[in-house]
């Protein structure tokens, strides 16, 4: 049955998936909000737009599933939550599950579940509660024939950078998708290397599970397209972004753009021309 859902998740014509995640408010960040302050009027721009699935919490599931009609995103659902984005780590730290995770997914008809698989400096308990979280997802997933999403999160320093920002470093990304493809995983969402040119060594790693990259901050328009069509060139199965989407004034246009080189094979200059 999994491989039902996944016929949702990946476009007919060219087997890649463009999810976009609009779940960060659920990571209780002020900064996150920028862009969704409105869900409703977000997903109703999203499902205009047509990507393959957004990415969205219990809270705001129902503003999709809501939707009639057969022809929408499909839903890919957050299943846990964490305190570990800002500029300093909590005293206490956690990334906690929500409870009767794969039949909450099944209320939803989602076509895919989400998990984090944290690496952050100073923070190891995390990256524990993580691997548990995955562990006791793993047999759910299996019996009720949904995919699960397993998102290799490779954090700098929250000092340096904040939480949720890309570390880019090759070795560091590829042993954290190793463990997720160990732990189970059916799709795996990853950070982008600093060297795009290098990526297909993560692809290689995921040993033919379908790895999408994570878009990370907002960048220009011509960066985040150079940087996709590297990506797709090196083998990536598709994309998750979120604030280069909801945080750009075209939303619409820019998931346009996307699409068109995900499933269309556009060119940077193609793609420009729809936003």
């Amino acid at each position: 049955m999994k491989q039902y859902r996944l016929n949702r998740l990946f476009n007919a014509k060219s087997n890649r998936c463009f999810d976009v995640a609009v779940d960060h408010g659920f990571f209780n960040q002020p900064g996150f909000l920028q862009g969704i302050e409105d869900m409703r009027t977000v997903v109703k721009t999203l499902v205009d737009a047509a990507p393959d699935a957004i990415q969205l919490t219990l809270g705001q599931a129902r503003h999709l599933q809501e939707i009639p009609g057969r022809h929408k995103p499909s839903l890919v659902l957050r299943t846990d939550v964490a305190n570990i984005y800002g500029k300093e780590l909590p005293e206490t730290r956690f990334s906690l599950m929500i409870e009767e995770t794969m039949l909450q997914a099944v209320r939803f008809d989602a076509a895919c579940v989400c998990v984090n698989l944290f690496q952050i400096p100073g923070a190891p308990e995390v990256h524990a509660e993580c691997v548990e979280n995955i562990l006791r997802l793993k047999p759910q997933a299996d019996y009720y024939g949904i995919p699960m999403m397993v998102e290799p999160l490779v954090f700098q320093p929250n000092e340096k950078a904040g939480g949720y920002m890309v570390n880019g470093d090759l070795t560091q990304i590829m042993y954290l998708v190793r463990q997720a493809v160990e732990l189970g995983a059916d799709i795996i969402k990853a950070d982008p290397t600093d060297d795009v040119s290098v990526y297909h060594k993560v692809v290689e790693t995921a040993g033919g599970i379908p790895v999408l990259v994570r878009g990370g901050g907002r960048v220009s328009d011509r960066e985040i397209l150079e940087r996709t069509q590297g990506l797709l060139e090196q083998g990536a199965s598709g994309i998750v972004y979120g604030r280069n989407v909801i945080q750009h004034p075209n939303p619409k246009g820019i998931t346009q753009a996307l699409m068109s080189m995900v499933h269309d094979g556009a060119s940077v200059d193609e793609a420009l021309t729809k936003i």
